[in-house]
């Protein structure tokens, strides 16, 4: 049986402070509620990715970035 996980804003808050501490082991409440070891720190960072993503995504929007440009001064 596989289970599809839907990840919450809560899970995403949940994921960022353990990284944020760096903490291996991550318990969500879910539904369902798991508790995941991950292997590695650049692991989490991976999946925090993923997870923002997706998020913004069921949301209908994207994370946003913004460019500067400045024009140099020759006079």
């Amino acid at each position: 049986m596989t289970v599809t996980v839907g990840w919450t804003q809560t899970d995403l808050e949940t994921l960022r402070a353990a990284c944020a501490s760096g903490v291996l082991t991550v318990s969500y409440s879910g539904p369902p509620a798991r508790t995941i070891t991950y292997q590695s720190l650049a692991e989490m960072r991976k999946l925090l990715a993923a997870v923002v993503a997706e998020l913004a995504g069921t949301a209908g929007t994207r994370p946003s970035y913004r460019r500067a440009a400045i024009k140099g001064f020759n006079e």
